[in-house]
């Protein structure tokens, strides 16, 4: 596992789709994605860690991408974990588990306090892996529960 640079936009970008495919959620083509990525992981505010399996002939098997932002309640940033994905063939072998640990460590290593995720209420099995690692979906103050709200503005 290794934090990603612009160098890895290829595989991040064949990943992103993959995942996307899978669920059947809207997605730029790898190609696309990858000229995005390429950008992104040239901002100091954008962070992207990629899991490999060495047996698997150097293949590249999941990835975290996450944002930093700043917020008025501490000095370090606000993180959001933006995407976690492992290839199906290989979930339930710790990779995700693995994949989440090294994103707290490098958000809490650049002076985060929160590290935020969304997740679709009816992802149950998603929901299930994050609270196992100590996520809620209870604001730990109050006890109260938590909404996203969306809007797209693009017409």
């Amino acid at each position: 596992m290794r934090v990603a640079t612009p160098a890895d936009a290829g595989s991040l970008g064949q990943l992103l789709h993959d995942f996307n495919t899978e669920f059947d959620a809207r997605t730029p083509d790898g190609p696309g994605a990858a000229a995005r990525f390429e950008h992104l992981l040239a901002r100091e505010d954008v962070l992207a860690l990629i899991a490999r399996v060495d047996s698997d002939a150097g293949a590249d098997i999941g990835f975290a991408f996450l944002t930093l932002r700043p917020t008025p309640l501490w000095d370090g940033p606000l993180a959001q974990l933006e995407e976690l994905y492992v290839r199906q063939d290989l979930r339930g072998g710790g990779v995700g588990s693995a994949l989440l640990a090294r994103a707290v460590g490098e958000v809490r290593s650049r002076g985060s306090e929160e590290l935020l995720i969304n997740v679709d209420a009816d992802d149950v099995d998603v929901r299930r892996f994050y609270e196992r690692h100590g996520f809620s979906d209870l604001d730990p103050d109050s006890g109260s529960g938590m909404r996203c709200y969306l809007r797209q503005l693009r017409v």
